[in-house]
């Protein structure tokens, strides 16, 4: 008789053996990581309302001429 784990067992045992690894981040990694995410969502909102003046804008200019 074998007593091998469910897939479920084995994956959620992998989980834990990685969450054990884990660590709370000094204030200064959270602080530098906050930085670049912030920054990074300010850099794609101004890419997007960029396009979206583009697309908005710019249709306007063609239909006048």
């Amino acid at each position: 008789m074998s007593t091998s784990k469910s897939p479920v067992s084995q994956k959620l045992n992998e989980y834990v053996r990685i969450l054990r690894l884990t660590r709370w981040p000094s204030r200064d990694e959270f602080s530098k990581i906050s930085r670049v995410a912030g920054l990074g969502i300010l850099l794609i909102g101004a890419i997007g309302f960029l396009i979206y003046l583009v697309m908005t804008e710019l249709p306007l200019l063609f239909s006048s001429v």
